[in-house]
């Protein structure tokens, strides 16, 4: 019996160490608004360990959405991505950043809506809670 309210304490040790370790982590966004006259305009930030920021823009089906990421700064290996997000979606993209050989995506909309252009770590970076600081040039015609 003892052995066994042994391995219940542990198992419940475990599983609080882990979400202790792993804290959920606050996720941030912003509507991008393009100056008037323009369509196109750059915005900038900084990403840390497992967070990721969206920038939320509106389209019409059959635009392109072009966008192409610039590393400022970082405190470790630069591995920062961004995907592109569908109206409606959370988590399945159009555009993977990760698949892109130079950073730089375009993309034909398929429909109207508000698109998340996600900046987001991999890798070291990530797990090792390291910043990159960032900017992206995004347009759409």
């Amino acid at each position: 019996m003892a052995l066994l309210s042994s391995c219940r304490q542990i198992g419940l040790t475990a599983v609080l160490a882990a979400a202790v370790a792993h804290p959920a982590l606050a996720q941030e966004s912003a509507t991008v608004h393009f100056p008037a006259g323009s369509d196109g305009t750059t915005v900038s930030g900084s990403i840390t360990g497992h967070a990721y920021f969206d920038y939320v823009l509106g389209a019409n089906a059959g635009q392109t959405m072009s966008a192409s990421l610039q590393i400022t700064e970082t405190n470790g290996d630069g591995s920062v991505y961004f995907n592109v997000l569908p109206p409606g979606s959370n988590d399945v993209a159009i555009f993977v950043g990760s698949m892109a050989v130079d950073l730089t995506a375009k993309v034909k909309l398929p429909e109207a809506g508000d698109y998340k252009l996600r900046v987001y770590l991999m890798g070291n970076d990530r797990d090792a809670g390291r910043s990159v600081a960032y900017t992206v040039d995004i347009s759409i015609r």
